[in-house]
């Protein structure tokens, strides 16, 4: 649609869309006196809102007699698109006032895929202790995606790693997990409980792809331990990484799993510190319906106990 054609329809909408109740009522009940009765508004006001109507559509919908009118032609294929319109508003309407119930709504909430298997269910449950009816819809992604997808506004709230640092998003820290050195358990590493980082810089590594919070990570503790890392693998999901590293591809900086895996080694990395930060993230500014606000105000209660495996 052409930007003129666009304006164009939004004028048409601007005018008739407050009139489409008006005119839905003194249709219903075929005399303008009764309609006006029910709408709590002056029947000349009304009558006055009907002939503006025709007026501005350049149609007659009312064949008049005295108060009393019926609908012709037109009126009666304006008042069934009319009614759609009004039903859709109503809707709307009772959505969005669904969602934003403090007992019953609805909270937007994304999270990292190494979150899914334990922290965020354990969140959920922990919350809906006192919010029992509390709905979430839940997305799982890594972090710049949800990022965009709060910018967007299609999600309240999001766990995010590394806490960004932008001037459209507000952020809390709210815990630190730990990263390991993961190899196979034939590595030539496999005996040892710690190590320096420097010492795999000749190993081949399987990492997340670029874009994601951990593959930035990687490659920053790499770089601070004085290599860069050969990729032998980009995947999208941490445990797909955990399997490859068994299967001997490489190995793998990556947080604690959930479930011990067979066929790995998780080593204690002592030097450069790894850990990766976890956060909140929100679009700054943006008013919180009363589910989400306290949904907000439990994971900041949370903070430095939010994950299980610390």
């Amino acid at each position: 649609m052409s930007t003129s054609r666009y304006e164009e329809d939004m004028a048409v909408t601007t005018v008739l869309a407050p009139r489409l109740a008006y005119f839905a009522a003194v249709a219903r009940h075929e005399h303008v006196t009764r309609a006006a009765q029910e709408l709590g508004v002056p029947q000349p006001t009304l009558s006055r809102a009907m002939v503006r109507l025709e007026q501005d559509l350049g149609v007659a919908l009312f064949a008049r007699k005295g108060r009393t009118v019926t609908l012709t032609t037109a009126g009666r294929t304006f008042l069934a698109s009319a009614e759609r319109a009004i039903g859709e508003i109503g809707r709307a309407a009772e959505s969005v006032r669904a969602d934003a119930d403090p007992a019953a709504g609805k909270v937007a909430f994304g999270f990292l895929h190494t979150l899914g298997s334990e922290t965020v269910p354990g969140l959920i449950r922990a919350f809906r202790a006192d919010h029992p009816k509390v709905r979430f819809s839940l997305v799982q992604n890594y972090g710049e995606a949800m990022l965009e997808r709060l910018r967007a506004g299609e999600l309240d709230l999001c766990l995010t790693s590394p806490v960004p640092d932008a001037p459209d998003l507000a952020a809390r820290r709210l815990d630190e997990q730990r990263l390991r050195l993961v190899v196979p358990d034939d590595h030539r590493l496999a005996g040892r409980k710690r190590i320096r980082l420097a010492e795999a810089a000749d190993e081949t590594f399987v990492t997340l792809e670029p874009g994601y919070g951990l593959r930035r990570i990687t490659d920053d503790l790499c770089a601070e331990a004085g290599f860069s890392p050969r990729v032998a693998f980009e995947g999208e999901e941490a445990e797909t990484l955990r399997g490859l590293v068994a299967a001997g591809l490489g190995v793998a900086l990556l947080p604690p799993p959930a479930v011990a895996r067979p066929g790995v080694v998780e080593l204690t990395v002592t030097a450069p510190r790894a850990v990766r930060e976890i956060g909140v993230a929100w679009l700054d500014g943006h008013p919180d319906t009363p589910p989400v606000a306290a949904f907000k105000r439990f994971l900041l209660s949370r903070r430095g106990r939010l994950l299980p495996e610390l």
